[in-house]
């Protein structure tokens, strides 16, 4: 019983000190980090923008879908079916910063980086075509079976 326990716990152990489960670990972690920047960004920047249009809580865009629409003083709906679309808008223009943030601070630094170290590199020789490698083998046999000093290939046996 033993022997399984520890078969399982070493699988579990090798699984974790695997680097793409570490890389993984570390990602989450930043990524989390770096979702309170962007939300600070939308709710700091973007929705006061958006506020000089109307409202700076994109919460309070809502439309009612079925009314008439009544909220108590605590925000909660007691009639009616709200449509909170300002609430979609806020997570929409988060995933775009995001995404925009991603792109062009990570990514695409990257893609220019790794394209000045494919140029860097020697080109890689060209691979030969089955026939080609064929016909070389050919060419290797006959000038082995010449006559030393002659062009003429001995008569076969």
């Amino acid at each position: 019983m033993s022997e399984k326990k520890t078969g399982v716990l070493g699988g579990f152990k090798a699984f974790l000190m695997r680097g793409n489960v570490i890389d993984l670990a570390v990602a989450v972690v930043i990524g989390a980090a770096f979702t309170n920047i962007v939300n600070s960004v939308v709710k700091g920047v973007i929705n006061p923008v958006v506020g000089a249009f109307g409202t700076k809580d994109l919460d309070h865009y809502a439309s009612c879908l079925k009314g008439p629409c009544d909220k108590n003083a605590a925000g909660e709906v007691t009639k009616g079916v709200f449509i909170q679309w300002g609430t979609v808008l806020s997570a929409t223009l988060t995933f775009l910063i995001t995404a925009a943030v991603v792109y062009f601070l990570m990514l695409l630094p990257m893609k220019r980086w790794q394209d000045r170290q494919a140029a860097k590199a020697p080109a890689a020789p060209a691979k030969e075509t089955e026939l080609e490698l064929l016909t070389q083998i050919r060419d290797a046999l006959v000038e082995q079976r010449r006559e030393p000093g002659t062009d003429a290939v001995p008569a076969q046996r």
